[in-house]
């Protein structure tokens, strides 16, 4: 993949908080537009792979990450004082669910240490996922706090929701249009500036609260979908027809459809975790229920049940159960080509497995070890794994995956994700 560089061209310091799927790609493109880019994450053990030149992120190859520290315009560091007298400052933490509640913790900690580096004239972003509100009275006063700074006056702030989708060769964070939006009209200038810098393409709408209610509906939308097509996939094998089919042929209709396709659940940073700050909100203010995502939290949310049940049912109708039986699983992360495991419903469906005395074994060549739970038991998908196998589950669809091998020497398949065929393969 070739990216834009603009050469000597020095466009100032940026400082991007959080160096995970959205952080370092932005921290990258941020030194091919021409910044002189410090990257913070508190991961000490993140910020050596970095200075050795050694990406985590599917989407950040080693060579792109090496011309980026080659350049002498990248640092990544856990230290907070080399981030003084920057020009913008991103901050991409995390923002997960605790018990259904929003953890902004992640955010907090952010504003109150980027703060006392605050100068006039200097521009913040959040890019963190969170409800409408967040920017201007959760952020902004510890901004202010800290600084001693007025936002606006001294200071421009604002809100930019990233479109961040691993492993997607496609749309990259260059080329996928940037939502953009700012606490006055200055602050939406200069943020609007910045990122004309390093994508194609920015999208200005009026107020903070309306960026970060869009990031909640692109996602909303999706998990919905998914839902809608989930609850589909449980009732047409019992009606004798193929989803997968339906869903292919549904989609030659050129107007009013869009194709969502089934699996064992929904998980990354956004589908289980978008949609509920959202109803989050709305509840704790207005005192309602958005019943679509409670709907549909409580379909995809059961996916990785329905998946067992399936297994066992599969296991028997050939004379065996779950207990005992030699399970290999394809996959751990939440979708094809990627090591993202956050929120993965195929990690819940390897734990549901092993609760069950499931002797499970999982074969997964993106995700890094120190990453995969000590409970997991890793292999190399190869023929003898595959003939030892009471049953193969197709949890992650990964093109490394060898389906001709599965399908030819597996015993029994359960396919989650459509890429087998064959008459000892099911399809959820």
């Amino acid at each position: 993949m070739r990216v834009r560089q603009e050469r000597n061209i020095h466009r100032g310091k940026l400082v991007v908080v959080g160096l995970g799927y959205v952080g370092l790609p932005l921290a990258v493109r941020g030194v091919e537009a021409g910044y002189s880019v410090i990257g913070v994450d508190t991961d000490e053990l993140r910020v050596k792979r970095l200075g050795a030149c050694d990406s985590y992120i599917e989407d950040i190859d080693d060579t792109r990450l090496l011309a980026a520290v080659d350049s002498g315009r990248f640092r990544a560091t856990t230290a907070y004082e080399h981030t003084d007298g920057f020009d913008v400052c991103v901050i991409t933490v995390p923002t997960p669910l605790r018990d259904g509640v929003p953890d902004l913790s992640y955010v907090e900690c952010a504003g109150r240490n980027i703060a006392p580096h605050l100068a006039p004239g200097a521009t913040v972003v959040l890019e963190s996922t969170t409800y409408p509100g967040t920017t201007d009275t959760l952020l902004r006063p510890l901004l202010e706090a800290g600084s001693g700074l007025k936002a606006g006056g001294d200071f421009h702030l604002g809100y930019s929701p990233e479109r961040i989708d691993p492993g997607n060769p496609d749309w990259r964070l260059e080329n996928t249009p940037k939502v953009v939006s700012g606490i006055d009209a200055a602050s939406l200038r200069s943020i609007e500036r910045f990122y004309g810098d390093i994508v194609e393409r920015t999208v200005p709408v009026n107020s903070c609260r309306t960026a970060e209610l869009t990031k909640l509906l692109e996602n909303t939308y999706r998990h919905v979908n998914i839902a809608l097509v989930n609850e589909m996939a449980v009732v047409s094998r019992q009606l004798g027809a193929d989803i997968w089919e339906a869903v292919e042929a549904a989609s030659t209709k050129p107007f009013g459809f869009m194709p969502f396709r089934p699996g064992p659940g929904v998980g990354g940073h956004c589908l289980p975790v978008d949609p509920s700050y959202l109803s989050w909100q709305v509840k704790r203010l207005l005192k309602q229920d958005l019943r679509f995502i409670t709907l549909a939290n409580e379909i995809n949310d059961h996916m990785p049940d329905h998946v067992v049940r399936r297994i066992t049912r599969g296991l028997n109708e050939r004379g065996k159960s779950v207990k005992g039986s030699r399970v290999l699983q394809l996959g751990l992360a939440y979708k094809k080509n990627t090591g993202d495991i956050r929120e993965s419903p195929a990690l819940v469906l390897a734990r549901s497995l092993l609760q069950l005395g499931a002797r499970l074994v999982v074969a997964e060549p993106h995700t890094d070890s120190y990453l995969v739970p000590p409970e997991i038991t890793r292999v190399e998908l190869t023929e003898a794994e595959v003939r030892a196998a009471d049953v193969i589950v197709v949890a992650t669809d990964h093109d490394a995956f060898d389906y001709a091998l599965v399908e030819e020497a597996g015993a029994y398949v359960l396919d989650t994700r459509n890429r087998c065929r064959g008459e000892r393969v099911e399809i959820l």
